[in-house]
């Protein structure tokens, strides 16, 4: 395969790649406020409340994956 039809796939994966994470970003981003709303006493901080949440829950489950992910090269030395 030509190197720019190489390329050209290489961009289409990663774009494609990205768009699914966005959708399920969204996903979860309307799960998330759908819970939020169904908790009242919740609700009530407002949506400062629920980004402050959604924030650390983000930071939660990066540092989460970074471990898993420095754990895996490990075993694989």
């Amino acid at each position: 395969m030509a190197p720019f039809k190489i390329e050209l796939v290489d961009k289409f994966a990663a774009l494609i790649t990205a768009a699914f994470g966005l959708v399920a970003a969204l996903a979860w981003n309307s799960a998330i406020q759908k819970w939020f709303e169904a908790h009242p006493g919740i609700a009530a901080g407002g949506p400062w409340l629920y980004a402050a949440m959604v924030t650390v829950l983000a930071v939660i489950v990066t540092l989460w994956i970074g471990w898993l992910s420095g754990r895996i090269k490990q075993q694989k030395q």
